[in-house]
């Protein structure tokens, strides 16, 4: 009788049957399907990703017995992952996986000629000089899970992260990536992973860091002529958190060390987690190879909390600071501050802070007197877009006409105005600001910063251009 999938696969299920609980074999056999038979290579197919990664992880060896009973020693198994639900795709569509049970690569001996051989030969994998290297983790404690709390708007980048805690390096999720906008909770979720997995696997070394600190960090290395202890010390780590990586932009040394470091820590099963305000495909001045592997594993986006998530974000709140608080004074502050939690948070305490110092009771009054003072004070997050927009507007012209290559002199203005703003109201590098204004290079935005200072002095009607632009920007 010729074998079949379907045959093979009932002969497993039979003998996996018997050595696993009932609870578990329906949950995790039962959905399973065979697919195809070749030569010795079983297809079956599963529902997920992750039904796959716990299925390797929990019952690999199983399966392999299960399969070379059947299908002898050179047996091979083989996953169709069938994807549901997917973004942007109504049908299904499948990925294959090999099965990754394999034996440790084990370490090679290599004769070396007697009469040179060196009872000092060196190991390069053995960083020269360290010993015991203490290295503090940056993690802020305050910032867990337990107080992180999950909606509609940050749900998959919670999930992904929490796997993560649970198997740093061990899941399809590396790097994780998340990305959104200012004070939505992306450095609160990375420390939140970092605090956890320091709880969960207190053997792991996690080290968070800024972008930017770790690009000061380079700096200092090449002055010092120390680049190689740098990129060591790095490579010691276990799970790398780094928060806004979006500030490599245009730093082409750093993203070459953060490449190499990058990829040594991946191969070598470690765990990368960044922070960004934007998603890799909207980055700009970061090298084509670095993006790619940004892509590798997860971006999750963490997107504005809805409704419900900020009533339960001052509740929380209120509860940890044991402070109780009308529902409709709560309703209020959630329904007028929406745009992120960082703001939500500093209304709720100013209003705190309001009725607990001046003896107040805390009415909708007082709630609409802090909320409107707050929301005045919150100085708005201005990016190069907006800022072009803000321009193209005031002088009437539209943003393909700001950006193209014409010298007329009006056009040449509000275009040295617009790299003018974006030098003054962002954090890009000067190459990142002409990169996204037309497509131009550090020196002609750094021209257009001192042709405005110059105009602003001695010109009456382009000092009123600035300022009505800057009053604007800074609503």
């Amino acid at each position: 009788m010729n074998k079949t999938a379907q045959s093979v696969w009932d002969n497993c299920l039979s003998f996996i049957k018997d050595n696993i609980q009932d609870q578990a074999y329906k949950t995790w056999f039962e959905p399973i399907k065979a697919v195809e038979l070749t030569d010795n290579a079983l297809y079956i197919q599963v529902p997920s990703k992750f039904f796959y990664e716990w299925l390797e992880e929990h019952y690999v060896k199983l399966l392999k017995v299960a399969l070379t009973k059947e299908l002898g020693a050179s047996a091979k198994l083989l996953y169709k992952i069938k994807m549901e639900h997917t973004y942007g795709n109504k049908l299904p569509f499948t990925e294959q996986l090999p099965s990754v049970s394999r034996p440790q690569v084990k370490p090679q001996e290599v004769d070396v000629p007697i009469q040179n051989k060196n009872p000092e030969l060196k190991n390069p994998f053995i960083i020269p000089g360290i010993r015991n290297v203490k290295i503090e983790s940056q993690l802020n404690s305050n910032y867990s899970f337990d107080n992180f709390l999950e909606g509609e708007s940050n749900r998959l980048a919670r999930s992904a992260g929490m796997a993560v805690a649970n198997k740093p390096g061990g899941t399809s999720f590396n790097p994780l990536l998340f990305f959104g906008g200012v004070g939505l909770g992306k450095t609160h979720l990375a420390h939140a992973i970092g605090v956890e997995i320091k709880e969960k696997h207190p053997e792991k070394t996690v080290l968070y860091i800024s972008a930017e600190v770790f690009t000061q960090q380079y700096i200092d290395s090449v002055k010092k002529n120390t680049r190689n202890d740098f990129i060591h010390f790095y490579q010691l780590i276990d799970v790398l958190i780094i928060d806004d990586v979006q500030f490599l932009s245009g730093k082409a040394g750093t993203q070459d060390v953060f490449f190499h470091i990058f990829n040594y820590l991946h191969q070598n099963g470690k765990q990368v987690i960044l922070t960004s305000d934007k998603a890799p495909v909207d980055m700009q001045d970061i090298e084509q190879r670095l993006l790619s592997r940004f892509k590798w594993g997860l971006s999750a986006e963490i997107q504005q909390p809805d409704y419900d998530t900020r009533i339960a974000i001052l509740k929380n709140i209120l509860y940890r600071d044991g402070v109780e608080m009308p529902d409709e004074i709560v309703e209020y502050v959630a329904k007028n501050i929406k745009t992120n939690v960082r703001e939500l948070e500093g209304a709720i305490i100013s209003l705190i802070a309001q009725s607990s110092f001046n003896k107040r009771e805390v009415t909708t009054e007082l709630a609409k007197q802090v909320v409107e003072k707050f929301v005045k004070n919150v100085k708005r997050e201005v990016s190069i877009d907006y800022i072009q927009k803000v321009v193209s507007d005031y002088f009437q012209l539209d943003i393909e006409t700001l950006q193209s290559k014409t010298r007329k002199r009006d056009v040449v203005q509000a275009r040295q105005l617009a790299m003018f703003f974006a030098k003054k109201f962002t954090k890009a590098s000067l190459a990142n600001i002409g990169s996204q204004i037309g497509d131009r290079d550090h020196a002609t935005v750094l021209h257009a910063c001192k042709t405005v200072d110059n105009l602003v002095a001695t010109d009456k009607q382009f000092k009123k251009y600035v300022d009505d632009i800057h009053k604007k920007l800074s609503l």
